[in-house]
């Protein structure tokens, strides 16, 4: 049996510092070794994600954390701009954000989400999060490169 020990980083794209600030220390109360970069909305994410934000960079194996309520570019726009990118289309991208709306949740599928969890709902301090990261981690192996 072959256990994924290649750790992954989490990229969270979320506009509400409390929150982000929140799965940081979620990550570390649960000892959850995964890096997290951080962007604002969906416009950065783009930079990040395509090598060109001044500061920010993102290693493969990478999964996304994303917010749908966001300025400049909501979550649904990103995640258009993603599936309609080949370099880009490949992402695993989970939704985490305060919408518990049946319209948002299908929409957000229909774009190949990896899955949509409600901030209210993922437990006392993001608790649920970050067992599914692990649960995650220790049973999907992530390719280390993608090739488009």
């Amino acid at each position: 049996m072959m256990s994924n020990t290649t750790p992954f980083s989490v990229f969270l794209i979320d506009d509400d510092d409390v929150a982000c600030e929140s799965v940081s220390r979620a990550f570390k109360k649960y000892d959850i070794p995964f890096p997290i970069i951080t962007a604002q909305d969906g416009q950065e994410a783009l930079q990040v994600l395509r090598g060109e934000h001044p500061s920010k960079s993102l290693q493969e194996p990478f999964v996304i954390l994303l917010d749908l309520n966001m300025p400049r570019m909501n979550g649904f726009e990103f995640l258009q701009a993603v599936r309609a990118d080949p370099l880009l289309a490949h992402c695993i991208i989970f939704v985490l954000t305060t919408s518990d709306d049946d319209n948002d949740r299908s929409r957000a599928y229909a774009e190949n989400i990896a899955g949509y969890m409600v901030k209210s709902a993922v437990g006392p301090q993001f608790s649920r999060l970050t067992q599914l990261l692990q649960s995650y981690h220790s049973s999907v192996i992530l390719p280390g490169k993608h090739y488009a």
